[in-house]
Formats: C-alpha cells, structure tokens, sequence
C-alpha cells in the first residue's frame, strides 16, 4: 500500500511537505517554511516538525522537490542538517536549493531532474516530472508510480494558454497517464474560492506596456522577489522603451543571478545596471524592478520611499507599480505604504485601480476542474490551502464527477493509504510547526512567544531589592524601573516601588532568606498597584541582590 502523510501545507497555504511511504522506503515531495504570524514575535519562519522521519531514518531516501518557491524549499538547510539525504529538483529549482545549503554551511548530493525522463527513489518508487506553468521556472507536477498505486500530484500550477517561457502545463502527458489509471490526485487549491480562470501572465505583459507608455519619469515596479517571468516581460519592455534596469532587493538580485547562471532568463547586453550606476541616469531612461510590494520592513521598495535622502528615492510624477496582490494582515502596512507615496506626488498602480499589473500563479477553480476531468483519478485529495480552500477544491472535485466517499479533505498529520481498494485513512502521525530564528537550529518555544506578547502588550516592569547575605534584612530598595511604558505608567513606577516594599515587609525575616519568595512578593506588589491604577499587569522583571 502507497501510504500518504502531509506533515504542512494541509490547513495552510505555506509549510508544504508531504511523505510518500511504501515497503520500507520513505520520500518527502517538499520541503517548505510558512512565514509567522503577527503574534509570534521574534519568528522568522516556521518550519515543518520533521519527527517522523525520526523513527526509521534509514528508511528515508530523497527529497523531491516541484518547484524553487520558499513556500516549497525553504526548510531544507534544517532538514538536511539531520537528514543529508539526495535532493532532486529541475535546474532552476537545485540551483536556488544550493544557495539555501551553502548560505548554511551544508551541502548534500544534488541531482537535476527533467520533465519527461523518468527517475527511481529507492526500490519503491518511480517519479515522472511534468511541466506545469507557474510564476517560477522550471515548475513540475509529479506522477509517482509503486506496484500499489499510481499517484499524481499537480504542485502548484494555473492553466496559462500564453505563458511568458512558453511552456504549458502538460495535460497531453497527464492524459496519457490517466489511460493507465490514477489512482490518487493532490491538487493546488489556492484559487479554489475563485471562479472561472486565471489570467494569463500575458495579461501583466500588456498592462505594463500601457501604463509605461505614459510614464515621463522613473518607474518602479515592485513584485515578489521569485516571479522571473515577470522580471523576464519587464527586462524586454525596458529595452523596447530604451531604459536601463537596475535591481533593488537581495532577493531578486539573487534569484536573477541564479537564474541567469542556468539559463531561465534572458537579459539583454548591457540592459542591467548597478544601483550606484542607476542613480546617474536621467529620470525618463531608468525602470527599477524591486521586493517588497508586501510593505515588508527591509524590502527594496522600503528603501525607495525611505525619508533618508538618497539619489534613487521616490520623487513626485515617478510611477510606482505594485504587482501583487496582498497577503492577508498585509493590508494595513499595504495601505499606509501606498499613502505614503501619494504623500509625495508619486502615481501608484495596484490591483485595485489597476486589475492587470497582477495576475495569479495558481489555477481556479474551472482550472481545478480541466485537470481533474483530465487526470480521471479514482480517488481525490485536495492540497496546499487552508481548510476553507480544501472543502471548497474537494466540490470542484465531486461536481467533476469524483465519488462523494473518494474525495477526502485530509488534514496535517493524516495518514492516507492508497491501493486498488481505494482510499483509506489509517491513523495519525506527529506533525507540528516550529518557529524558528533563520539563524537558530532550536525553535522559539511557545512559552517564549508568549512572554514576547506579554511584553508587547504590557511592557516590563524591573523591580531590584538589595538583601543582606544569608538573612532577610532589607539593605536598599526595592526600586523600579520600566521599558515599554505608556507616560502615565511611567509616572507610576515610584507607587510600584512602594507596592513591592509593603508585600516584603509582611514577610518574616527567615521568608525573606528565600530569594524565589522575595521575587514573587515583588512581582505582585508591582502588579498589584498596575491593577489598581490602569487595569493592568505588565510582565514583572524581580531581581533580588545578596551582599
């Protein structure tokens, strides 16, 4: 029996990582972070909890990758570090890969892969690469084939009739897959609330060359740092408008760079300047192409509009473009980014004034349905999304003819089984997400986040007391100080400092001998007085000194 097990990416968009088990033999199709959320403080990434492959280590053979997005790959210096086993992804795909191991000290055997040359894992599994289109190059979807089972797996992928490289997704080789039988499709269900069809990327291509036609001064366009073929339309249109491009984001240099080096982008002689070299051309010849179209803190774009003068910053009549649409909790930083450059006479272009600066890299839901009707699986589990995109991809798949009791929503940590009978759920297996420092090899634990939020929302409060050495004597203090405070608060500190004094001095001298009490007492008449004064109890710092 093929067995199946999402440790991410199931219940989120973001994490994906799913386990492929049969025999003795394990393979992980991706391995992927999820960015934090507001309220986990500190937190870089998140990364998969990758325990399960504890329990047989040997049993692992290879990491399968689909394509070069963090959402995908970005866990894999952690996993690697413990399991440095093969990774197989296509050239674009190894070669951003590479750069995560090495950026961490690793390196692993890395073996490039093809749409349409089939490859073994181990002595279970066969893996054919298709080519689907996706705004990254060299994205693949995966037909995986056991003596149990034949099972595909789409990755994430949008049915685009004129994609930027040219290349479709292959629905003539999974056509001809499916008149062999499939036995289990997982499909992307991103866009799975969105009706009808994606756009297509040549879409963005014809509103740019519009709206550029217009521009009399710089312009910026500021999108995801990974979309190349949008990099790829707008390296063409600069030359056709005879402007030079420069690069502002070390996450699009990079992936240019990469992608150059493997031969995924074409960039005209001469067509791309340094920053520095930028900064000296006239206003009308320059098109900056830059990260942070999210508002993130030390984006590219972030540094365009800064307040710090500098010769490349954002000026009256500029067209700033924002060519993507915004992440959930976004907004707001979205919002008072866009402000900001009214504030300075800038034209700003985004998806709300502008529908075509911003297309989609993920298939809706009458895309959903053409692959399904296409693959003809025998059993359906909708994947990458979070819940309320898995119920509604697993309709698109029941309206498509899937028998109701064969499309399964599947949640992290599912055990599925596949074979000729059909689909089983056979159990539970360990799963978790781990925040983590980009730096750090242990996660944040969630009492630290917790902590983090209590200070966040109350400030921290530091109350000192000096004891005499093995006895209760009070020798100075206890006195206060505070971090985080609001004027009022602050004001109070010297009424705290009294609160602490009152809870010590009701403690007996052979009480106060013990440092663990003279903490609490002072921890709670600090609070104690908050409580009374504001409704509130910061997070209290108690420090007792011997002498």
């Amino acid at each position: 029996m093929l067995k199946v097990i999402p440790l991410g990416g199931l219940g989120e968009v973001g994490l994906n990582s799913m386990v492929l088990e049969h025999g003795r033999d394990r393979v992980l199709v991706d391995c992927g972070i999820l960015f934090p959320r507001a309220d986990q403080l500190g937190v870089d990434i998140v990364v998969p909890d990758f325990r399960l492959l504890r329990d047989d280590p040997n049993a692992f053979k290879a990491v399968v990758l689909t394509h070069a997005h963090e959402d995908h790959l970005g866990a894999l210096s952690w996993l690697i570090r413990e399991f440095p086993v093969p990774v197989y992804g296509t050239p674009f795909t190894l070669a951003l890969a590479r750069h995560r191991l090495e950026e961490a000290g690793l390196t692993t055997e890395l073996r490039e892969i093809g749409p349409g040359t089939a490859f073994h894992v181990g002595e279970q599994f066969v893996f054919e690469p298709v080519n689907v289109t996706h705004s990254v190059p060299d994205a693949v979807g995966l037909v995986v084939t056991t003596s149990s089972a034949t099972l595909v797996h789409s990755g994430d992928f949008k049915l685009d009739l004129s994609p930027i490289d040219g290349k479709l997704t292959d629905l003539g080789r999974l056509g001809e897959v499916a008149g062999h039988g499939v036995d289990l499709l997982l499909s992307d269900s991103t866009n799975a609330e969105v009706e009808g069809w994606t756009p297509s990327e040549a879409l963005v291509k014809e509103t740019f060359e519009r709206l550029f036609a217009t521009a009399p001064h710089r312009i910026v366009v500021a999108q995801f740092g990974s979309h190349l073929h949008r990099v790829q339309h707008l390296l063409w249109l600069a030359q056709k408008l005879s402007r030079r491009v420069a690069l502002s984001g070390r996450s699009l240099q990079r992936n240019v760079e990469l992608a150059r080096a493997v031969g995924k982008l074409q960039v005209p002689d001469g067509l791309l300047v340094s920053l520095d070299e930028a900064a000296k051309l006239p206003r009308e010849r320059l098109l900056l192409i830059s990260t942070g179209a999210q508002a993130e803190v030390k984006s590219g774009l972030t540094w365009l509009v800064s307040d710090e003068p500098g010769p490349l910053r954002v000026e009256a009549g500029d067209l700033v473009v924002l060519s993507s649409r915004a992440i959930p909790g976004n907004e707001p930083n979205i919002s008072a980014l866009m402000n900001k450059l009214y504030a300075r006479g800038v034209r700003v272009a985004y998806p709300g004034n502008e529908p075509g600066v911003h297309v989609s890299g993920h298939a809706s839901r009458q895309e959903q349905r053409r692959l399904i009707e296409t693959v003809r699986p025998k059993s359906f589990v909708p994947v990458h999304g979070e819940l309320k995109h898995l119920h509604r991809h697993r309709r698109v798949a029941t309206d498509a003819g899937i028998d109701d009791a064969r499309a399964l929503v599947a949640t992290n940590g599912d055990v599925l089984g596949v074979d000729a009978h059909g689909l089983h759920t056979l159990g539970r297996a360990p799963v978790g997400q781990l925040p983590m420092r980009r730096e750090a090899l242990a996660p944040v634990s969630e009492s630290a986040l917790q902590e983090r939020r209590w200070l966040a929302e109350t400030g921290v409060v530091i109350a000192v007391v000096v004891l005499q050495q093995g006895g209760g004597k009070i020798l100075h203090g206890p006195s206060t100080s505070g971090q985080g405070l609001s004027g009022e608060e602050q004001a109070a500190l010297g009424l705290s400092a009294e609160g602490a004094q009152l809870e010590l001095k009701e403690l007996s001298d052979a009480v106060r001998g013990d440092d663990e009490r003279v903490r609490e007492a002072m921890t709670r008449g600090v609070r104690r007085v908050f409580k009374q004064l504001f409704g509130s109890k910061p997070f209290v710092h108690a420090v007792v000194v011997r002498v």
